[in-house]
């Protein structure tokens, strides 16, 4: 700024007054006060202050921080890379003809748009047979080329759910079943590579939206983790509480994830009420929510009126 200058008044408030030779401005009243409109040296960051955090995200505010710095490149974590597949001989690709007691794979696109948001590298295996010999060789190939494996099906008690006990051919299954719904039958394990190696193992089970809650809740603040990212920003979906519009249904002994509505009403409160339908087949409900009713542990039924926990999904899913 000029010196003895403090103040600049935008350019659209000034009126210009008089002719070249005596050329004066004008500008309303109490339109500018001392000060106004200017930027200081170091009012962004501190000479000797942290841009950037170690384990911080690149987001898009981040990247044009990055670059006001002029820092043309910086030292960021390898990409994760992610190795999925589908498994089951009831599960159609797209665009193969519908038969009977078969559905197409509904899992494989959700969960190519929930990594995407994460920014991994996805590899797609397709859908893999409920047929030994296939699985293993599936496996082998996803472990070889990928840093995680995440499946969905084949985890449960059926005479066909191979997925598991494949796990445990080759690698170990860290546990398997967790006290929760939807999403009980999912296991954790890792896969042993050729070199000695190891590739963490995602077992999801097979409805959609078990899916769906079991990766929002668990395997997505792990792979930030693995990503490089700081704790604190690897924890899982904002939480917050809303008054229940309805009575609630819950098992003492389970954790219970319920697809929910969050608005506000005339006093300015936050409720939620459900979608409806809460079977982990009834995907349309997760179209319709924009966060899960978290239902504790050792919490029973809800009444009208009851404030409960809500986790927000971050952005449409």
């Amino acid at each position: 700024m000029p010196e003895g200058a403090d103040t600049v008044v935008p350019s659209e408030l000034v009126t210009l007054v008089g002719t070249s030779m005596r050329l004066s401005i004008r500008f309303p009243h109490q339109a500018i006060f001392a000060g106004d409109n200017r930027r200081k040296a170091g009012e962004d960051l501190m000479q000797g202050s942290v841009a950037l955090a170690k384990g911080s995200r690149i987001t898009p505010a981040a990247m044009g921080l990055i670059a006001s710095l002029g820092i043309a490149t910086a030292c960021v974590f390898k990409r994760l890379r992610v190795a999925y597949f589908s498994t089951g001989d009831e599960i159609l690709s797209l665009g193969e003809p519908l038969r009977e007691g078969a559905i197409y794979d509904s899992n494989r696109y959700t969960m190519l748009g929930m990594l995407a948001k994460l920014g991994v590298e996805m590899i797609d295996l397709g859908v893999v047979p409920d047929d030994k010999d296939a699985l293993e060789a599936t496996f082998h190939k996803a472990c070889s080329s990928a840093d995680v494996v995440i499946t969905s099906g084949g985890v449960s008690v059926g005479e066909a759910d191979h997925t598991k006990a494949m796990m445990r051919k080759l690698g170990n299954v860290q546990f398997w079943r967790i006290a929760m719904r939807p999403g009980r039958p999912m296991a954790v394990g890792t896969l042993k590579r050729a070199n000695g190696s190891k590739a963490v193992l995602f077992g999801l089970p097979g409805n959609p939206v078990a899916v769906m809650v079991t990766f929002l809740t668990l395997v997505r603040p792990a792979l930030l983790q693995m990503m490089g990212v700081s704790q604190e920003e690897a924890k899982p979906l904002p939480m917050l509480q809303a008054k229940s519009a309805q009575a609630i249904r819950k098992k003492a002994g389970r954790t219970e994830y319920q697809r929910g509505i969050v608005s506000t009403n005339e006093r300015g409160e936050l409720v939620v009420q459900l979608t409806g339908n809460q079977g982990s087949g009834v995907l349309s409900s997760m179209v319709q929510a924009n966060g899960l009713i978290v239902l504790s542990h050792a919490q029973g039924d809800v009444a009208l009126g009851d404030i409960v926990n809500v986790m927000m999904f971050e952005g449409p899913l």
